[in-house]
C-alpha cells in the first residue's frame, strides 16, 4: 500500500510528496522513474524519483499541477493512499568521474536533475548546476542544489529573482570562459532542452536530455512513448528516459506531445467541474 506520509507545497503549483514504497526505495537509482495512479479511475503518469530513504522505505516525488492527473495528485494529502506506484523504471543515469559535469534544470526539471547532480558529485566530479524558472515563485530546490554543487547559477525568465534570462545564458558563459565542460545533463521543458543541446553541439560537449513523451505502461509494450533519436525509433520508457540531446528529433517530439492537447483540455474542464461537485473520479 503506497501511503502518502508527507505532502507539502514547495512553490506555486508544485508539491513535494514522500510516499511509502520500500521495495522501490531499495532499488531506485538516479534517473529512474515510477508510474503513478492517484486512484483506480486515474490516468497512469510517469514521475521521476527525486530521492529515497531506504530506512524509512519511502521515495520522494515532486509534482507540478499541469493537467487533470497532476492536479488530482496535488489535491491529495498526507495519509491518502495511491492506487499504484510502479517502478523503478527506465535506465539509471550513466555517471562516472568525467571531470566537470553541468546539471541544468528548467522549472520542475530541477527536481529531476537533483539526483543526477548528487550522484555526479559523489563520483568525484566537479559539479556545476544551473536552475531556471519563470519567476521567483517557481524556483525550487535552490538550497538542495546549492549543497551538492561546487557552483550554482539561478536564472528567472522575468528577472524577479537572481539573474534575469534563461539557462543557456550562464551555460554559454561557462563555455566561453573555457571551463572544459565534460558532460551536460539537461532536464526541463522541451524548448529548454533543445536550446541546451544546440548550445553545446558546436563545442562537441556530450549532452544528455531526459524525455517525457506520452507514456502508458512504462514497459515498452504500448509504444506510446516512441521518440526518434539518431534517425531510429526508440522507446523512452525502456531505452531511456535519457538520450543524446544532439540526436533527438525535437520537432517530432513536440508534435507527438501535442497529439492529445484537445482531449487534455476537455479532461481538465471535466475535472474542475467534478472538483466543484465534490467528486475526485
Amino acid at each position: 500500500m503506497n501511503r502518502i506520509s508527507d505532502k507539502r507545497a514547495i512553490a506555486e503549483g508544485i508539491c513535494r510528496f514522500v510516499i511509502e514504497a520500500p521495495r522501490i526505495a531499495k532499488k531506485r537509482k538516479a534517473g529512474q522513474f515510477v508510474i503513478v495512479r492517484a486512484n483506480e479511475f486515474a490516468e497512469r503518469i510517469p514521475l521521476t524519483i527525486v530521492d529515497s530513504d531506504v530506512e524509512r522505505g519511502t521515495i520522494t516525488l515532486i509534482i507540478q499541477s499541469v493537467g487533470k492527473s497532476t492536479h488530482l495528485l496535488n489535491s491529495l494529502t498526507s495519509g491518502d493512499v495511491l492506487a499504484d506506484v510502479i517502478g523503478p523504471l527506465g535506465n539509471p543515469t550513466h555517471i562516472e568521474n568525467f571531470g566537470t559535469v553541468v546539471c541544468i534544470g528548467g522549472g520542475v526539471g530541477t527536481a529531476e536533475v537533483l539526483p543526477i547532480a548528487t550522484a555526479a558529485k559523489k563520483c568525484g566530479n566537479y559539479a556545476i548546476s544551473i536552475i531556471g524558472a519563470r519567476s521567483r515563485s517557481r524556483v525550487i530546490l535552490e538550497e538542495e542544489m546549492g549543497e551538492i554543487s561546487d557552483e550554482l547559477y539561478v536564472v528567472t525568465d522575468d528577472g524577479s529573482y537572481a539573474r534575469p534570462g534563461i539557462v543557456t545564458d550562464p551555460l554559454m558563459d561557462l563555455i566561453e570562459r573555457g571551463e572544459g565542460l565534460d558532460v551536460v545533463y539537461a532536464i526541463g521543458p522541451i524548448p529548454m532542452m533543445r536550446a541546451v543541446a544546440e548550445a553545446t553541439e558546436p563545442y562537441r560537449i556530450q549532452t544528455w536530455v531526459s524525455l517525457n513523451p506520452v507514456m502508458i505502461d512504462g514497459t515498452g509494450m504500448c509504444g506510446g512513448c516512441r521518440v526518434s533519436v539518431g534517425g531510429e525509433t526508440r522507446f523512452a520508457c525502456v531505452d531511456g528516459p535519457e538520450f543524446d540531446g544532439h540526436e533527438v528529433d525535437f520537432d517530432l517530439l513536440v508534435m507527438r506531445n501535442k497529439a492529445y492537447h484537445e482531449e487534455e483540455r476537455e479532461a481538465m474542464e471535466r475535472f474542475e467541474c467534478e472538483m466543484g461537485a465534490g467528486s475526485l473520479v
